[in-house]
């Protein structure tokens, strides 16, 4: 007992100081990289890295690597067969089981395995009692859908390779070449993807560790030398690995995979989130602008990350899309070990005869995880839709969240106890400013323990709760995955006594140190542990909470403060024997699947969908609830990179994103606040954030004009969530990005590839540019086609591909209107979200080139999930020829009805006409059914649109209408 008090205070003088050391610190210090391996520090990185060097450099490379073709059998779409790996200059073979099954999504799924492993027919070191297998669950926690193998798919198989169609009307085609092994995937003839042609297939498969004995060197006699390794075996980092003083014990020894994946004819990739760095993802192998390493996905806790970079950050998509003209394809690597993603970019050798046309570059990766299989999915697309579409059948589309999760969070660590929370509730109020959440941090704990509140400055949360819900407000409360480990802590001792932790590789519970000091963190893989998970989260066992409190997981990479690279040790063991190794990349997201299962019944009989926010990230988590990109800095750099990466991250399937309005380190300057507000109105997710030590920075105390101006950006916001939640819809159905870069809205126009600072949001047509540079009064925006665009605010209009100059004085915001489009909004001010519930709509018509609009909305109960059952409404407008038709495209449920007859008052207030025709001039009303209702026609002045105003149509939103003007 002696010795471990003595530790914990050595311990806690340690954080102590480094707490001390931290607030020294200026906001512009940036991450410490040398707590981070570069490939180079990454043994399994290195290796493979070397392997493609060798590749490279060898005169007629060939890859070690065969099907061996009488293995091969074809049964309902699935082609099984074996690889046979030669290790050695005697022709000895390991055999590495291949299924190839093609989907009726359209997709193709290859995984590779290791049959020794299979079989256990391996030792492992170190007495240890993991799994002998490679690591083969990552689907159970990723993939919930879309694996169904395709009834029409069929081969025929060759003595030098097999040819399969597959895919919608069989236009596409997998060639499948026995030797070396190799696949090409094809659409319409033309090869779109390609697996291992440059040979760099590679899985380290299992032997044995041959300890050599030290040579013996008799009396005076000189040693005898080292024998040198043999080039591409250096054997260093095989068995053990050691970094930052920690070293990793690896009880199966090497056992990486890698492969090369070419896309030919293709510049342009996207995606593998999470990088700060541009939308269009850049070469990594050096030269002017490029990355030196590649970029990494091994989820961890970076302090105050830097731009333009390939380092990890705290959430890993192993998705990538390519994209060249009218064309876009797209491949997932279902790997949840430390993955490194080498990009080469060159240019084609000229072939007029090639199918590939439309690009003079070829795109080269080269993907290598540390464990696990080789499982790789390939779609063809042929439209960035389509792929999203797929994927999401595959991972599952994002969650429909309550609607108060899609408007304003106001947040900073930390409020300082029940009093000041209510304090910032009615100021927030008493200047107008509209808000749906406020949220605390770390400090609202009694001593850093989950599931309580500190006695003396929270004394009364239920109180604190009551007042947030008379403005239909809510609190959003942080829990983390690490349990403070104290005697007389009930939560930890349930955890120790029912064994739910994360053990050590000796097999102990293991003891690392985070926020609390000694923590103990709860191993989410474990059902049992879920299962008590979910029970801490009843009203009855978390004290003081209510139906209007949510929850926030931070630090669920896992965060461990005195482990390698700040996180947990490889060789701790999860729960069913798999290495830590095996699974990192997915522990964010268990935890976060363990939280969103413990808020979907609180209280018996009461269902509702969860608010979870986290931090770590896998693919599947979009099904969970929403991220963001973590401890950025008040610079006008880190603005500028939050729409690149939040973009990244809906093109790989989590749209339900945004970055800390005004950057979490540090003291933005009024200006920058201001931009960030109005960048952040366009966040999916949408909060303002600051660490401890900055200042308060409530948009109230920004004084004026700066609070007008935020203040203007929030109601834009609030009129705008209607056109938001239909995007959320919109995305839950389908995997379409909630904002959509170019590319993927205007896939031929190739001058739009790389844009990542403008973006559309959902359907809508509405175009924006949020100003991210410091002291800029205008800006360049790119119109991708020869429509008609308006401002959203004064109807200046804009037309004519290219780039358009916008005035954009502080107070402005360049937001356009393309035409063709009609937008839902609400327009009456509220104090939150909940309280325009029964507001009525404006509808407004963004007249295009043709005279004509279309436009959708979508709105049900916007907390329960009634909409299941047919309890919402989803209506379209379209303008044509003088006429706007409202129409029902729901699908009627067995609460359709009563949905209906809830909403029966919700009516149209005003209907607005952008780009009205000067024939309206004169006209004072419209026909609706029966009766009319007034018009007001305003001309063009200028260069600004003549606009029209229809109020109080006296139709409801819900119902079948038709106005004829």
């Amino acid at each position: 007992m002696r010795r471990s008090l003595a530790l914990s205070s050595r311990w806690t003088a340690i954080l102590v100081v480094i707490s001390a050391l931290c607030c020294l610190f200026s906001p512009a210090i940036s991450v410490k990289h040398e707590n981070f391996k570069t490939c180079d520090q990454s043994g399994f990185c290195k290796r493979n890295r070397a392997y493609a060097d060798t590749a490279a450099g060898t005169n007629n490379w060939e890859a070690p690597y065969r099907i061996a073709p009488e293995s091969l059998s074809w049964k309902n779409g699935q082609l099984q067969g074996s690889i046979l790996k030669t290790v050695n200059a005697n022709g000895e073979t390991v055999r590495l089981p291949i299924t190839i099954s093609f989907l009726e999504s359209g997709s193709a799924r290859v995984v590779i395995d290791e049959e020794k492993r299979q079989k256990g027919e391996i030792e492992l070191r170190h007495d240890s009692k993991i799994r002998k297998e490679r690591y083969n669950e990552a689907e159970s926690w990723a993939i919930v859908g879309g694996l169904d193998l395709s009834k029409t798919a069929t081969e025929d198989r060759g003595s030098a390779k097999s040819h399969v169609k597959y895919g919608p009307d069989g236009k596409f085609e997998a060639v499948i070449t026995y030797a070396p092994f190799g696949i090409d995937f094809k659409r319409d003839d033309a090869t779109q993807v390609r697996f291992n042609d440059r040979g760099l297939l590679n899985l380290e498969h299992w032997r044995q560790k041959i300890d050599k004995p030290a040579p013996e060197t008799k009396e005076g006699e000189e040693p005898s030398p080292t024998p040198e390794v043999p080039a591409g075996e250096d054997e260093s980092t095989w068995w053990d690995e050691t970094f930052g003083g920690n070293t990793d014990s690896k009880p199966r020894g090497p056992e990486s995979v890698g492969l090369d994946i070419t896309f030919p004819g293709y510049e342009y990739v996207f995606g593998i989130p999470e990088h700060a760095g541009s939308l269009s993802l850049k070469a990594t192998r050096g030269g002017d602008g490029n990355h030196n390493d590649p970029y990494r996905l091994y989820n961890a806790d970076v302090f105050e990350y830097i731009m333009d970079s390939s380092m990890t950050l705290y959430g890993s998509i192993p998705f990538m899309q390519a994209h060249k003209k009218d064309s876009t394809v797209g491949v997932f690597w279902l790997n949840a070990a430390e993955t490194w993603i080498d990009v080469i970019k060159e240019k084609e050798a000229h072939n007029p005869l090639s199918l590939g046309i439309g690009s003079k570059f070829e795109t080269k990766t080269h993907w290598f995880s540390e464990s696990g299989l080789i499982d790789v999915f390939v779609f063809l697309g042929p439209t960035a839709k389509d792929i999203t579409k797929v994927y999401g059948e595959l991972t599952g589309y994002t969650a429909l969240p309550q609607e108060f999760a899609i408007a304003y969070h106001q947040c900073r660590w930390n409020y300082n106890s029940d009093e000041d929370v209510k304090d910032v509730d009615r100021k927030m109020s008493k200047h107008n400013i509209p808000y749906d959440v406020i949220w605390l941090d770390i400090e609202y704990t009694d001593d850093k323990q989950y599931f309580t509140w500190d006695p003396l400055s929270f004394t009364n949360p239920t109180g604190m709760l009551e007042q947030l819900d008379q403005s239909e407000r809510k609190l959003v409360a942080i829990i983390d995955p690490h349990i403070k480990n104290k005697d007389g802590y009930h939560v930890v001792e349930e955890l120790k006594k029912k064994d739910l932790a994360v053990h050590d590789k000796g097999g102990g519970i293991y003891e690392g140190w985070c926020w609390p000091g000694s923590s103990h963190w709860v191993d989410c893989f474990n059902p049992a542990a879920i299962k008590w998970w979910i029970g801490l989260f009843k009203y009855d066992y978390f004290k003081g909470s209510a139906p209007n409190l949510f929850i926030w997981n931070d630090m669920n990479e896992p965060s461990v403060f005195n482990g390698p690279e700040t996180t947990m040790p490889k060789d701790n063991i999860h729960h069913g024997g798999w290495e830590h190794r095996d699974v990192h990349n997915i522990n964010g997201m268990t935890f976060h699947n363990a939280t969103y299962q413990a808020l979907l019944e609180r209280r018996k009989g009461e269902i509702r969908r969860p608010f979870v926010l986290t931090r770590s990230f896998y693919s599947g988590s979009q099904r969970l609830g929403a991220m963001w990109t973590g401890d950025n800095q008040a610079s006008w750099e880190h603005l500028a990179a939050g729409f690149p990466m939040i973009l990244n991250n809906g093109i790989a399937g989590f749209p339900f994103a945004g970055a800390d309005v005004g950057g979490f380190f540090g003291n933005p300057e009024k200006d920058l606040l201001t931009r960030w507000y109005q960048a952040g109105a366009f966040y999916p997710f949408f909060r303002g954030h600051a660490h401890i030590d900055t200042r308060r920075r409530e948009p109230y105390l920004a004084g004026e004009p700066y609070t007008g101006i935020i203040t203007q950006a929030l109601r834009l916001r609030y009129s705008l969530l209607p056109a938001w939640y239909t995007a959320f819809h919109e995305a839950s159905v389908d995997g379409t990005p909630i904002i959509r870069p170019h590319y993927f809205q205007y896939p031929s126009d190739e001058a739009g590839f790389a844009i990542d600072d403008q973006f559309f949001v959902g359907g809508t047509g509405l175009l924006a540019k949020p100003v991210v540079t410091e002291k800029a009064e205008s800006v360049d925006i790119y119109l991708p086609d020869d429509e008609q665009y308006y401002d959203y605010f004064t109807f200046e209009k804009y037309s004519g591909r290219g780039k358009h100059n916008i005035v954009a004085p502080l107070e402005k915001i360049p937001l356009l209107m393309q035409g063709g489009h009609i937008i839902p909004r609400k327009d009456r001010p509220r104090r939150s979200s909940g309280l325009m519930k029964w507001d009525p709509h404006t509808l407004v018509l963004v007249l295009g080139k043709s005279g004509q609009a279309k436009g959708e909305l979508y709105f049900d109960d916007g907390e329960t999930f009634d909409y299941q059952q047919g309890a919402y409404v989803h209506r379209e407008f379209e303008f044509r020829d003088g006429v706007l038709v409202s129409s029902d495209i729901g699908v009627n449920g067995k609460l359709t009805e009563k949905f209906l007859r809830c909403v029966k008052s919700v009516g149209v207030e005003k209907i607005l006409i952008v780009g009205a025709p000067k024939s309206w001039e004169g006209k004072s009303s419209v026909k609706i059914g029966g009766g009319e209702a007034g018009l007001e026609f305003h001309p063009e002045e200028g260069n600004k649109a003549a606009w029209a105003v229809v109020r109080a149509p006296k139709v409801a939103i819900g119902e079948d209408w038709k106005i004829e003007f």
